[in-house]
């Protein structure tokens, strides 16, 4: 495997970096608690890749069993123990697991313990996830329908 092709061609580099400092207020608050941090939004990498912590109390139910068509999914645990399906069974994910999902890859999530849990939630490329999350707040409010056509225009297919 080789480097891609060359993105940036200029003699010199630029200034062009950002910093999140970490006292950053959460950009979203599920109904449930969880806690969603926009770190870095498609848009802001060019659609590179668009990453997410996610708080989660206790005894929080994240995502059941699903898969995406068009995006990978990773998931890094930075604190607590988190269920995570990887396709065939519920693990323990523990702080510094990781857990990669390529599309088409069967997986899912929920705060089965008794602390929080804190991860980071990885997407290549960068899809507009922030819409998906916030969409979660009013999911329960729509017709079956309409909340089978939110769950398809975000990529996510529920077994």
């Amino acid at each position: 495997m080789s480097y891609p092709e060359v993105r940036y061609d200029r003699e010199g580099g630029e200034v062009s970096a950002w910093l999140r400092p970490a006292a950053t207020p959460p950009d979203l608050t599920s109904n449930a608690g969880t806690q969603f941090s926009y770190l870095a939004k498609g848009p802001q990498t060019g659609g590179d890749f668009g990453l997410y912590r996610t708080d989660m109390p206790p005894r929080t139910r994240g995502a059941a069993d699903h898969f995406h068509r068009t995006i990978t999914e990773s998931f890094f645990v930075l604190s607590g123990t988190v269920k995570l399906f990887n396709g065939t069974e519920w693990v323990d994910g523990r702080e510094g697991d990781f857990l990669h999902v390529p599309p088409g890859g069967r997986h899912g999530f929920h705060n089965e313990s008794d602390d929080p849990v804190s991860m980071l939630l990885l997407f290549t490329p960068g899809a507009p996830r922030e819409d998906y999350f916030e969409g979660l707040k009013t999911v329960s409010e729509l017709s079956d329908q309409e909340r089978l056509e939110f769950f398809l225009r975000h990529d996510n297919h529920f077994q």
